[in-house]
């Protein structure tokens, strides 16, 4: 498979998959949740509180894993590892655009101060399990 249709398979997954698993450190042992993921070509994104562990975990340690696209059908069913470093955003632009009214449990508005956006610029994307296939490696 060439590193273009590499590629196009990790970002179908992303563009089908918005809910996956993020892993922090925390005292040298991984601490995972689930999260609501949006991307722009590789880069991925999910809002967060300010208030939350998982913002003081990446404040400590910005690398994080991420799980996206297993849907449950079991062997062949395709989705991806991901490897990266987190960036705080406070970018009101960037807030408006992942805004939804779903979000309203948690924020007053997409100019909630306690509202910010993990910005996970990968290093390594793995797609897993394609029709059983070896895992298929992109490196960034």
């Amino acid at each position: 498979m060439s590193q273009t249709d590499l590629k196009q398979e990790i970002l179908n997954v992303l563009d089908n998959s918005m809910v996956g698993t993020l892993a922090t450190v925390v005292q040298n042992k991984p601490h995972s949740r689930y999260m609501t993921f949006f991307n722009d070509d590789l880069t991925l994104f999910t809002p967060t509180s300010s208030e939350t562990h998982k913002a003081d975990e990446i404040e400590k340690n910005p690398y994080v894993h991420i799980l996206l696209g297993y849907e449950g059908e079991g062997y062949g069913d395709s989705y991806v590892e991901v490897e990266g470093k987190v960036e705080i955003s406070k970018d009101e632009s960037l807030k408006e655009k992942l805004w939804s009214d779903q979000m309203k449990n948690w924020f007053k508005g997409p100019d909630d101060p306690d509202l910010i956006i993990l910005e996970i610029h990968p290093s390594q994307y793995r797609l897993m399990n394609k029709n059983g296939e070896e895992p298929k490696v992109l490196d960034l």
